[in-house]
């Protein structure tokens, strides 16, 4: 929960027109009033006695009645909202959010007669818009001092109580927020994100895979980017700022964002920390980066934190990039996990306090990243054996800045590291399930006393029963498994594309232990996951009659067989056709 204190100002009838409005673009769903100063003020929205120039009068009487000089932006302006995993909250929960928010930010202490006026107003499921007066009822102004941080303490509270994510006091590592108005300005023109997290995200992938300044403004440049550098006096650089093309202020002028704007590790002197310290140059051939990268993970995870609490803050900074660069070079398979992974992690890549340049595992880590950098155009379908082993040195070396962060008591870092842990976990789940399909051949399909070909398992059983038959030593904990919804819609979609479901989860099941799973049935869903990917993108035609793909699939259709009511030909392994000449017409 995210309390957020908004531009304060005069007007209050305009700003309450603009929340019980349509909004810019029609986003506001159902504006209607949650709770207020006093519990028998009328809702404009749903009272035909009060309208929104009425409520405005109400919360404006006690800044005209004051004697003396009134404050020259009297009102004030709180958004607090949700995360997007957290539960849509009622209509009394946000009530008692308002209530405490303002009691926090000591507009309306609880109990207190003569407080500021103030009202909650509702228009999407995540957040609420809170709105006060600045003078109290008995002609006094409150004493806001330290308010934000008074609100977010009490959102602590509230994350505790109504069970959701739950956010750590501030620490000045964090990221700067997008602001309502940027994230607003992102809808009206139809993006996915507000031009801050696209700057943020591209100068970070940029900086990770630089190696001298020339290198990260070539790459800030090459990204589409618009660079401003910030010459000194001297004639030294001193900094930049970059901007999105397009992105213009209402004066037409591009809105440039200084590193130190995006995130605190994107300042200049930051980004130049990380090649500060040169890393020799290893050529590898792009067979051998995954193998490579992997054996210095491993040792850099096992040395990560061991030289002392500053090396260990380097360390995890290294690791950090290594993500944003093994995003960037990872099989399109498990590219979007590990994109999210890089999100989660780069909170943890900044512990507070100084931090060492000169650690061994931060080396490893800076020489891994720097050979994925260079091999980055070996990417392909074939990487998704070999980008395993390396993946699963990721899993550790995360764990291992895991551990490190709860043992430095950085709670907020510790569970960013958790989170990334988790993605990266599923990237290794899917790739090994791509890579059972890849080996995967199904056996032979049975057939009647007439000679007809019988589907394997298709509407025979349900699909309990194929977990039974597959994991005969696993299946009451999977079908017990608060998972098993979704694995059992996976194994559906495997049995109307033709294949055995029983077969292929014990394929999927063999590929990697499941003892030590926290959820084997979330485990094997991952699994299939990968499964159904390599299927679909593989060009490979089904063991059976062909099946129409679904409308918008991202496989590439098979082929029709020749010669009408000719049964389809026989599934040939991948890469056979390399070693056969033309099949001769008969």
């Amino acid at each position: 929960m995210i309390p957020e204190k908004l531009d304060e100002g005069n007007d209050t009838y305009g700003l309450l027109h603009y929340l019980y409005g349509p909004g810019r673009r029609d986003e506001h769903v159902d504006p209607h009033m949650v709770a207020a100063w006093d519990a028998y003020v009328d809702d404009p929205a749903r009272s035909p006695g009060m309208s929104i120039s009425d409520l405005a009068l109400i919360l404006d009487a006690p800044v005209f009645a004051m004697r003396g000089t009134k404050p020259r932006l009297h009102v004030y302006h709180v958004a607090v909202r949700n995360a997007p995993e957290d539960r849509i909250l009622s209509d009394g929960e946000w009530a008692e959010v308002a209530r405490g928010m303002m009691h926090a930010a000591g507009i309306a202490e609880h109990g207190d007669d003569e407080a500021c006026r103030w009202a909650a107003v509702r228009h999407a499921d995540d957040h609420i818009h809170i709105v006060a007066t600045k003078v109290r009822e008995d002609g006094r102004q409150p004493n806001l001092r330290q308010d934000i941080v008074r609100m977010q303490a009490a959102a602590r509270s509230f994350e505790e109580n109504f069970g959701l994510r739950r956010l750590e006091h501030g620490d000045k590592t964090a990221a700067c927020w997008q602001t309502s108005g940027e994230q607003e300005k992102a809808e009206r023109r139809g993006l996915s994100e507000a031009p801050r997290a696209t700057l943020q995200r591209t100068v970070r992938e940029a900086a990770a895979a630089s190696i001298s300044d020339g290198d990260f403004f070539a790459k800030l440049t090459a990204s589409g980017l618009r660079v401003k550098q910030r010459i000194a006096p001297d004639g030294t650089l001193a900094g930049y700022s970059v901007a999105l093309p397009g992105d213009r202020n209402r004066e037409q002028s591009p809105i440039w964002y200084a590193g130190t704007r995006l995130a605190p590790d994107l300042s200049l002197p930051r980004v130049r920390e990380r090649y500060g310290t040169p890393v020799p140059e290893a050529r590898v051939s792009p067979a051998e980066m995954w193998r490579v990268a992997e054996e210095k993970v491993r040792a850099a995870a096992d040395r990560l934190g061991a030289d002392g609490l500053h090396q260990g803050a380097g360390d995890v900074a290294a690791l950090g990039d290594l993500i944003v660069v093994a995003a960037a070079s990872s099989p399109r398979l498990v590219r979007d996990q590990l994109r999210q992974a890089a999100h989660e992690f780069e909170r943890a890549s900044r512990a507070p306090g100084a931090r060492a340049l000169q650690g061994q595992a931060r080396a490893l880590f800076r020489e891994s990243a720097q050979v994925l950098s260079q091999s980055v155009s070996a990417v392909g379908r074939a990487d998704t054996a070999a980008a395993l082993g390396f993946l699963l040195a990721l899993v550790q070396a995360v764990e291992a800045a895991r551990r490190w962060h709860a043992a430095q008591e950085y709670r907020a870092q510790a569970q960013a590291s958790g989170r990334a842990g988790r993605l990266l976990l599923e990237a290794v789940e899917v790739t090994a399930g791509a890579h059972v399909a890849r080996e995967y051949r199904p056996r032979p399909a049975r057939v009647t006393a007439q000679g007809e070909r019988m589907a394997a398992g298709r509407g025979e059983r349900s699909m309990a029963g194929v977990v039974r038959a597959a994991l005969p030593e696993h299946a009451r904990g999977v079908l017990s498994d608060a998972a098993w919804p979704a694995l059992r819609l996976r194994l559906a979609e495997i049995e109307r594309a033709g294949e055995d479901p029983a077969d292929v989860l014990a394929a999927v099941a063999a590929r990697r232990e499941l003892f030590s799973a926290q959820s084997i049935a979330e485990v094997l869903t991952w699994r299939l996951d990968g499964w159904r990917k390599y299927r679909g993108t593989s060009s490979d035609v089904s063991g059976k009659s062909p099946l129409p793909r679904a409308a918008g699939g991202t496989g590439r259709s098979a082929a029709p067989a020749r010669g009408t009511g000719a049964a389809a030909s026989r599934r040939r392994p991948p890469g056979e056709d390399q070693h056969k000449g033309r099949r001769r017409a008969r």
